[in-house]
């Protein structure tokens, strides 16, 4: 039926309405696979620890599966961030906030840092003044490698040490005191480790896993779905992309501009909406040329 409505009409309200009905298919299905998905990411790491400390599984093993399971633990979060999980006064809401709390303790970064920051992207996405996320635009891959390591530098001021702008501007400075406690926490863990004789399994298990990860994530969740990102326009500031490394090894990232059009669609649905609604995006000018 609505392969026969687009070729009939191509009038924008129609072509919106036809978008919509497809979103409304997909939005509202529990993601169970997200929920699992961080309960065991979260467990696989934390098991790294005894099993690494205790010479059961050897070092450079544990710092590949921590570099995996570290790079995997956000898009949970992502979810939770959405409400995707649960909204606000459902009985399942309790989950949606502990998995956006739980499943990014290795990446160091609080949930609501992530939420309130990740939220203002969306409203403001590729604008310069107010995008968070506009420090990683970068004019190729190197070099957006390149800008999300020097924006970890001591004294850098965008990529995730420039968040604690973007908090201020929401009245959200209590926010920035709490990734602070949680990056003093983190790095007391690490002295700890090292003074207790395993500095090699603190680099190896979360520092050098964690950066890795970092890089990897805003490689595939920033800078690859908005490149160039010079544009504003609702049906442009994103698009859809093709990797190398398939859609799983992209963090499900190739259709991301089904996610910024209707965030409430659960990730592992992306890659069906997107493609249900691909013709109708192309008549309303999206970037969806790339796939």
């Amino acid at each position: 039926m609505i392969e026969n409505e687009i070729k009939g009409s191509e009038s924008p309200e129609s072509l919106m309405r036809q978008e919509r009905e497809i979103a409304r298919k997909h939005i509202g299905k529990f993601p169970y696979f997200a929920v699992i998905w961080a309960f065991t990411n979260l467990a696989v790491w934390l098991s790294l620890w005894p099993l690494v400390l205790l010479d059961i599984l050897p070092l450079w093993a544990g710092f590949i599966i921590a570099t995996i399971s570290i790079s995997l633990c956000y898009l949970p979060s992502h979810e939770a961030q959405h409400d995707i999980i649960a909204r606000p006064g459902e009985k399942l809401y309790w989950l949606n906030e502990l998995i956006g709390h739980l499943s990014v303790i290795p990446l160091v970064t609080p949930y609501r840092a992530l939420r309130f920051t990740h939220l203002e992207h969306h409203k403001h996405t590729n604008d310069p003044d107010f995008d968070p996320d506009y420090s990683t635009r970068a004019s190729s891959p190197l070099g957006a490698i390149w800008k999300s390591l020097v924006d970890r530098q001591p004294g850098a001021t965008e990529g995730l040490n420039g968040y604690a702008n973007a908090l201020e501007r929401v009245g959200r400075p209590e926010v920035v005191t709490e990734t602070a406690i949680a990056n003093l926490i983190y790095f007391s863990i690490l002295f700890a480790l090292a003074w207790s004789g395993y500095a090699f399994e603190a680099v190896f298990i979360w520092w050098l896993p964690r950066h890795i990860a970092i890089t990897y994530i805003q490689f595939f969740l920033s800078w690859a779905p908005h490149h160039p990102a010079d544009e504003t326009e609702r049906y442009r500031n994103t698009r859809s992309f093709r990797s190398r490394l398939g859609n799983i090894g992209s963090l499900g990232m190739q259709y991301h501009i089904v996610h910024h059009l209707h965030p409430r669609i659960p990730l592992y649905r992306t890659p069906m909406a997107y493609w249900e609604m691909r013709d109708i995006l192309e008549k309303r000018g999206a970037r969806v040329d790339e796939l």
